[in-house]
């Protein structure tokens, strides 16, 4: 009987990684763990499919249209589309469990059905981390957060980015002042600046049948220049009478105060008036990371302060403040950009490999290593030694530990350096040193 042969493929806007690539991105995901837990954030993991009531406590919008949905017996499932929504069930069901200020870590995938085009995903990883008040949270977490930032994308290796921040009531505050009341779809035209320019997002607020005086002042405002220092002063200047945007802006004054006490060079930070952050749960201070050389790859990291986490599962008031690096989308812009380089690396530090007859101590001696940390691996199929190299090479192992009847007789090993082609006897100790050293 002929089996019909099915051709392997993947479903659009899932990635798939050979090892080089996964090895690379490992890095750069625990990197990232690193310093998340550095600045003492906690880890936490949910599931991957929720209750959709859960998911959906909010309903509506392109996130319902999105969201991977379907029905086990008499329970409507739904798959995260974020690691926010998860969260927030999470802080209101462990409530009397959890230590506030709560900071946590979430390093998981997501899924969104998305319309399929290159550099879009439908599954991704998310790198979150979030620090959620009982009642009321500091405003100085709003600045600690772009050192975590910093911290992050300097041991991922860029040198010249900016952490650009706003606040939305400074923005709210403003919109009120000029008699706007529902300002969502103005602030979400003016997200799309960096990404559309000015005349368009022009045209964008003309559609939302804007006057013409008042987006006048609208892209006279977010055009405010100068350092930070500056811009502030150029805000208090304006003597808008608006306590939204009074307490915006007294809270961007005291976020830009202590970014720099932080640690983060004044260099990679900048008050921007157009960050706005589409989301609307976002009501304080928004966060946009950009590469200076790269911005038409977007925002490698994003996030804001929020005042009710937890609104839809609890009657208690959790704000909070966070950020969300999105590494599958990140990983893919960087690697096309040609700004990521797959190393010849390899986790394996040794292959062993064991002539006729030396099965049995090669093993042993592959045991051993292994015991004292070494990664090890041993090669167990026949063939000529030149294949067996051959091996080895194409999976850039660095070292071959050949086992023989002179090798056992003598206790003394044959380490080839697979760079150099130098082969030494050495002793089992002898070996564990060069290799460890």
């Amino acid at each position: 009987m002929n089996r019909k042969i099915i051709k392997p493929t993947t479903l659009p806007g899932f990635m798939e990684l050979i090892p080089d690539e996964q090895i690379l991105f490992n890095e750069m995901l625990d990197i990232i763990r690193y310093n998340y837990e550095k600045y003492g954030f906690l880890p936490i993991d949910t599931p991957v499919m929720e209750r959709a009531e859960i998911l959906l406590a909010k309903g509506g919008g392109e996130t319902e249209r999105q969201v991977y949905r379907f029905k086990k017996g008499d329970t409507d499932i739904a798959l995260r589309f974020d690691l926010t929504v998860p969260l927030a069930r999470y802080v209101a069901q462990h409530f009397s469990e959890l230590t506030f200020p709560f900071r946590r870590y979430h390093i998981g995938k997501v899924y969104r059905g998305e319309r399929a085009q290159r550099g879009r995903f439908r599954e991704f990883y998310q790198c979150d981390i979030d620090i959620i008040g009982n009642g009321r949270l500091d405003i100085i977490n709003d600045a600690e957060i772009p050192s975590i930032i910093y911290s992050t994308f300097k041991d991922l290796g860029f040198e010249n980015f900016t952490i650009k921040v706003n606040n939305r009531k400074v923005l709210k505050g403003f919109f009120q002042w000029l008699g706007i009341e529902n300002s969502i779809a103005i602030l979400r035209a003016i997200d799309k600046l960096e990404k559309i320019g000015i005349e368009k997002v022009r045209l964008e607020l003309e559609e939302l049948n804007v006057d013409q005086d008042i987006i006048g002042k609208i892209v006279e405002f977010i055009q405010i220049s100068g350092t930070n220092e500056e811009k502030l002063a150029k805000l208090g200047r304006l003597k808008i009478e608006n306590d939204i945007f009074n307490e915006g802006l007294d809270e961007l004054k005291i976020v830009n105060k202590y970014i720099g006490a932080f640690g983060v060079p004044s260099d990679n930070y900048a008050i921007d008036l157009t960050i706005a952050r589409g989301l609307d749960y976002y009501t304080g201070t928004v966060y946009e990371t950009f590469l200076d050389n790269h911005t038409d790859i977007g925002s490698i990291c994003s996030g804001g302060r929020y005042d009710d986490l937890a609104g839809y599962y609890t009657k208690q008031k959790l704000p909070g403040v966070g950020i969300s690096i999105g590494l599958t989308r990140l990983f893919y812009q960087l690697y096309e950009a040609k700004l990521l380089e797959v190393a010849d690396v390899s986790l394996t530090e040794v292959i062993v490999i064991p002539m006729e007859g030396c099965l049995d101590k090669a093993i042993n001696i592959s045991n051993i290593l292994r015991d004292r940390g070494i990664s090890t691996q041993i090669y167990l199929e026949k063939g000529r030694i030149g294949k067996k190299f051959g091996f080895a090479d194409k999976l850039n192992i660095p070292y071959v530990l050949l086992v023989g009847m002179e090798e056992i007789e003598k206790d003394r090993y044959t380490l080839r350096d697979m760079d150099t082609g130098e082969q030494t006897m050495l002793s089992i100790e002898e070996i564990i040193s060069r290799l460890k050293n």
